[in-house]
Formats: C-alpha cells, structure tokens, sequence
C-alpha cells in the first residue's frame, strides 16, 4: 500500500513475535499533570459545590447561568425534544431503542434460592440499584446511540434514576441527543460536562444527589475522574482506543472488510484495526480497496493515521492460527468474514461482540442491532463484558440456616477458623450448637 504504508506481517516471518508485541503495546501512558488536574478538579466541586460546578461550566464551556437549576432538564422538557429531530432521525432512534431493549430484557435475572439437607435456605437477591449517572459527550459530536446503550439496560433493570450528564459547550443543545434520552427513559439532564460532572455524581452537590454508579464514554478528563471517583461509586470501564479485529477466508466481498476496518479507524488516530487473513492474495485486494475508498471518507485523515499507527493486515497459515492469534489480543469487535462462521465461533475465546459472516457489519451493532456496544478493549475481554442489565443490579446472598443446620455446620466452621487463628469465628459457630 503506497498511500497508507499499513503494516503487513505473516505468521511464518522470523520476527512475527516482537511484531505482535509492538502491535498489542498499551497506548495510554498515566500522564501525572492530567492526574493532578482532575484530581483539583475534584477537590474543588467536593468543596464549593454547585458554585464550583457553575465557574467550570463558564470556564470551559463558556455557559454562564445563574444557578444548577438553569442545567436541568426533567422528563417533560426532554419528551419535547422528540418533535424537535428530523422524523427520519427520530423513527430510527425509536427502531434502535426498541430493538436494544427487547435484547436486554433477555438479560433480566430474579431472586432464587435453595435448601439444603438440613432444610436450610441458601439463595440470592437480585435488586436494582437506586440511582445511576450517565456520561454523554457533547460539543460538535452527537452520539445520541451512547445514550441508548447506557440508559435503555439500566431501566431494564429496574433502575428508579437515571440522570445524565452533557456537556453544551456556549449552551448548544444537541437536540438528538436530548430526545434519545427521552426514549431511553432518562429522568433527568443536567448540561454539564468534563471531570466536574463526575466529580458531582459521585459526590453530590446542594443541588444534585450522588449516584450509585456512573457509566458512559468521554475525553480523557473524564476517563481518569472516573477512575479516580471509583471506589465511591461503582463505574463501567476506563475505556480505551477503539478496536476491530476481522478474520477473513476470502468469501466476504473485499471491499466490504474494508469500509469495516475504516469504521472503527474513524474514531481516532489510536483506533485500531486490523485484518488476519489465511490468504496473501485476500489481504491484497483488502489493501486495494483501502486504498481505493479512503478519498471518499471525510474523516480519511484520522483513519490514515489510525490505519498507520495500529493497523495491520496479518497472514496466517489457517483459520485456528487466526483465531488463536485473536484470542491473544482479545479486541473489542471481531469479524468472521468466513464462509462458515459458526464452525470457527467455538474457537474464539475472547472477544467484546462477534459479528458472524458476511452481514453482520460491525457498524449495525454499534446502533442498532441490538446487542450493546459499551464493550471491554484493549484485551479487557479476557476478563471483563460488554454493558448489560448485570450491571446495574446488585445480587445479595440469603442465609436462613436451621437448628439442625447449625448442629451440622458447626464443627466445620470451628474446625476451619481455628486454623486460621480467629477464635472469636470458632466460638461463635459453636455457641449455636446444642
């Protein structure tokens, strides 16, 4: 490739492995001034509340009002934007949210219980929590699909408050945005953005009560807030660049793996996508119709970067070597553009989503097939899942142990805390014991 200079490796080249180890290398370095800005930032809504909230909202949104109150929009403000969108916008807004939570209702989980030998009762509690925050990006960006992905589970899971939080820079609504809350059941708005907005929902202020746990995408202000305020509350993720692998046989139409990799290198210039292949010739025509389609993309300039800096197109003797190299990286998003993805699937260990066969473009699940597209990066789904209705639910274990139980267990319990030295537990097992 002349223009874009992708990187290209093959499996079999001698130095593949220090080729993989720079291609995984974590991107995001912890930067000590932006750690010590937030960290202000914190401290100083913790300590002025809604007055500090107001003098950052000036400062760097340059939006002056006079109280909190002058930020808030409750439900019936928000149902209004629903008649301010194109009805071409709104009837898809309204298709996607049907279609994401139909798929999240499959996710509801209730109380269950046991009873064991002694006829005691072990079980499980499942609530919802009380108050959750949402963090949407503001200023020119729209992402009114971000608001469905992270509101439409929370109700779901019985969520009483939902309120969240966006930026308007100059005091610039976003009216599609505005209006997907609505119809994601949002409660309540407030036009506030930045390390300020999380610091009040895990904090609270005289105006705002703090939230059980904070989700939503943002710049890296708000990412590190997020992981400073975690602990105080429960939060989704620190997200990382975005990422799409594809594992292609040939069959899928070349064009078409490609306009894919550029969706997700249109993120950002740390966006990473790559193609693994079982055929040279395949990952030619990729790169051909990379090279071809990159002038009509107005963003090509951050998928140029994006495609230079982490992208690459791999060549692997077979499809278990791509899926076994797949697993290494653990992306976000993988394709299998083969012609019999459901005989590779059991192959895959992690990933964030799997998009199978030649139609299911990752871009559908990013709006709106249903599925979330809040998914664990960089190699975060070794260990970690995509957003669903779990997350904003707390399970709570139920003991109710008889007196036949206690007679059963107690020597058990003794006998394992007088190991671990804790006389106290021993004694306290056995004081039940007739």
């Amino acid at each position: 490739m002349t223009a874009l200079t992708m990187q290209r490796f093959s499996q079999a080249d001698e130095d593949f492995e220090a080729q993989m180890q720079a291609l995984t290398a974590p991107m995001e370095v912890l930067d000590p001034n932006l750690v010590a800005s937030v960290q202000n930032i914190i401290g100083e809504v913790r300590s002025g509340g809604d007055q500090a909230l107001l003098e950052f909202t000036r400062r760097f949104d340059q939006y002056d009002v006079e109280s909190v109150s002058d930020l808030v929009f409750e439900r019936d403000a928000l149902q209004a934007f629903e008649s301010k969108i194109a009805p071409a916008e709104f009837a898809a807004i309204t298709e996607a949210a049907k279609r994401i939570r139909r798929y999240h209702e499959e996710q509801i989980s209730t109380d269950w219980s046991i009873t064991d030998e002694y006829g005691s009762r072990l079980g499980q509690r499942v609530r919802p929590m009380r108050r959750v925050g949402l963090y949407v990006p503001g200023g020119k960006a729209s992402y009114p699909s971000s608001v469905l992905m992270n509101a439409i589970p929370a109700k779901v899971a019985g969520v009483a408050e939902v309120v969240m939080v966006v930026p308007t820079p100059a005091g610039q609504m976003n009216p599609l945005v505005l209006a997907a809350a609505s119809l994601a059941g949002v409660d309540q708005v407030l036009t506030i953005g930045g390390a300020q907005a999380i610091a009040a929902l895990a904090y609270g202020t005289e105006s705002l009560r703090p939230v059980d746990k904070i989700v939503g995408p943002g710049n890296r202000y708000v990412a590190e807030a997020k992981r400073q305020v975690f602990g105080k509350v429960g939060i989704d993720m620190i997200a990382g660049p975005s990422e799409i692998f594809v594992i292609a046989d040939g069959s899928v139409d070349p064009d078409w793996v490609a306009l894919d990799l550029m969706s997700q290198a249109e993120h950002d210039e740390m966006a990473q996508a790559v193609c693994i292949s079982t055929s040279e010739d395949y990952l030619d025509a990729v790169g051909a119709s990379l090279e071809t389609l990159l002038p009509e993309m107005p963003r090509r300039d951050v998928i140029t970067a994006s495609l230079r800096n982490r992208g690459a197109l791999i060549s692997v003797p077979d499809l278990q070597a791509a899926a076994a190299l797949s697993n290494r990286f653990a992306p976000e998003h993988l394709e299998l553009a083969v012609a019999a993805p459901e005989d590779l699937l059991p192959a895959i260990s992690s990933a964030g989503a799997v998009f199978l066969g030649a139609y299911s473009s990752e871009s559908l699940g990013d709006y709106c097939a249903g599925t979330n597209h809040v998914l664990p990066t960089s190699g975060a789904a070794r260990f970690s899942s995509p957003l669903s209705v779990y997350d904003f639910q707390t399970r709570t274990s139920v003991i109710n142990i008889t007196r036949k139980g206690a007679n059963a267990l107690a020597e058990v319990a003794g006998t394992i805390a007088d190991s671990e030295s804790l006389s106290a537990h021993a004694r306290a097992a056995r004081a039940r014991k007739d």
